[in-house]
């Protein structure tokens, strides 16, 4: 990206290049003298992912400012540690992590930037037509990589992930999703693909207008699964994936 591209270098963003990498120094430090940091490996790491990511959403919506730059700082962590991991294994570092999504964000904002970074002479883009333009290159995306997968495949030789790449209006989404958070989702990525989407039941005692309102009929039907030993979670996301498969094929 040249330096037209973006606004001047100010002070504030000297004052973060300077604690990243006080903070690379001090992961490596640990990386080097701590035997429990040592230990670490990218799959030990997985919980704890999950867990400060649950503790951010818990602090934004009930914390303080600085409960919330706190747990922002514990998901950074994890990123600095995968990142040191992959670097020693000789995969990838932090500045390859922070180029890679300065890039991404680049190729899907052509509302914003040009292709090389700089920025557009104008910003008339609606909200519907950034969304319709980033699902597009995330399209795109996908099938480069299935066709990249294709040719490495026919070299017989392993794929880079060791996985498929999923094609469809719900590729991406992880399967490990919570079920609500999975089913919201999925209904988003159909409406935007133009397809069918069923309409709701209904069937409640009057129309819900709030989340408030919802969240009592959720938990209601939580109440009712757990009477009858029903799995509300398993429930939603075998429903969840029978929708899928019906715009699968």
């Amino acid at each position: 990206m040249t330096t037209s591209s973006m606004p001047e270098f100010n002070g504030r963003a000297s004052s973060t290049a300077v604690e990243l990498a006080r903070l690379v120094d001090v992961v490596d430090a640990l990386r080097e003298h701590c035997l429990w940091t040592a230990a670490l490996t990218h799959e030990s790491l997985t919980s704890y992912l999950v867990e400060e990511a649950h503790e951010f959403i818990e602090a934004l919506e009930t914390g303080s400012s600085a409960q919330i730059s706190g747990e922002l700082g514990d998901i950074l962590l994890q990123v600095v540690l995968h990142s040191r991991l992959a670097q020693e294994s000789g995969e990838f570092d932090l500045a390859d992590v922070a180029h890679g999504l300065s890039e991404k964000m680049i190729r899907r904002s052509p509302h914003v930037f040009h292709p090389d970074g700089t920025l557009q002479e104008s910003f008339p883009a609606t909200l519907g037509e950034i969304e319709e333009t980033w699902e597009r290159v995330k399209a795109q995306e996908r099938e480069q990589a299935r066709e990249q997968e294709a040719a490495v495949r026919a070299t017989g030789a392993p794929t880079q992930s060791g996985k498929h790449v999923q094609s469809g209006p719900f590729s991406g989404i992880p399967g490990s999703l919570p079920a609500l958070a999975m089913a919201q989702k999925s209904v988003e990525r159909a409406r935007r693909a133009g397809l069918e989407v069923p309409e709701p039941a209904g069937n409640f005692p009057s129309p819900i207008e709030s989340e408030e309102e919802l969240g009592k009929v959720l938990f209601d039907v939580v109440l009712q699964a757990q009477k009858r030993g029903l799995d509300a979670e398993r429930a939603l996301r075998l429903a969840v994936r029978d929708f899928q498969s019906l715009h699968r094929g």
